[in-house]
């Protein structure tokens, strides 16, 4: 009886909590209808983030907040995006569409915000060549990278030229492409850049210069600390299977 008294004033106490702090009514069902998930729920997605604030909480929050009710974000998304028209607005509409896959919606989303004082936005450009090449419009993707790179050169991140080398291979320009993965290869802070210039060579018949890229990006792990191997572990394990091949 006493633990089920305690479930009961839980139940109550955090949906007057849902109720005084305006968050979605939806939790007032949850809560409801799912007395012991439900309160386990509202606690990570909304309580536990705001006394904790940490990106791990935030990351647990968000997964959580999707699965209750996964067209959350796209609505915010959306109704920011009307209310304000800004081009953080626009950006951040665009990122959740092609999160979900939705690239057509996506590019849309971004080149509405491509116009007078921010026709050549970089967030927007970079936004909108990732939607782009996604969606298999490598020429596309390729045409906004050029114009980023022409009116903002130094807003071109490394992910934004790594995507702009596979943007060029996509499209079958293989020695303008290898001229960009050789470059950002060089600079890019982690093994991707290396393990996918690394699979080009080796689509071009350049085997032996594919094994040395390789051979780089497997010594650099094996002196890295730890926590960088455990980041990079998916890149490392391609670059041992594409080095097996050999």
């Amino acid at each position: 009886m006493l633990i089920y008294l305690i479930e009961v004033l839980l139940q109550v106490g955090l949906i007057v909590h849902v109720i005084k702090t305006g968050r979605n009514t939806i939790w007032i069902y949850v809560l409801v209808f799912l007395p012991g998930a439900g309160p386990i729920a509202y606690l990570v997605v909304e309580v536990l983030p705001e006394i904790f604030g940490s990106r791990t909480g935030r990351a647990a929050a968000r997964g959580v907040r999707r699965a209750i009710d996964p067209n959350r974000e796209l609505r915010d998304a959306s109704a920011r995006a009307a209310l304000t028209d800004t081009v953080a607005a626009k950006a951040n509409l665009g990122a959740e569409l092609s999160r979900r896959g939705d690239y057509a919606s996506a590019i849309e989303a971004y080149r509405s915000g491509l116009r007078g004082l921010y026709e050549f936005d970089p967030t927007l450009l970079i936004g909108l060549a990732g939607a782009q090449f996604a969606s298999g419009d490598f020429a596309g993707a390729r045409a906004s990278f050029e114009s980023l790179i022409e009116h903002n050169p130094a807003a071109k991140t490394p992910d934004a030229h790594l995507l702009y080398a596979r943007a060029l291979e996509g499209e079958g320009n293989a020695a303008r492409a290898e001229a960009e993965y050789r470059s950002v290869a060089a600079t890019y802070p982690g093994a991707e850049a290396k393990v996918r210039f690394a699979q080009f060579l080796g689509q071009q018949g350049k085997r032996a210069e594919a094994n040395e890229v390789l051979d780089d990006v497997l010594k650099i792990a094996e002196l890295a600390p730890r926590h960088v191997r455990r980041a990079q572990a998916e890149w490392i394990a391609l670059a041992k299977q594409e080095r097996a091949r050999a």
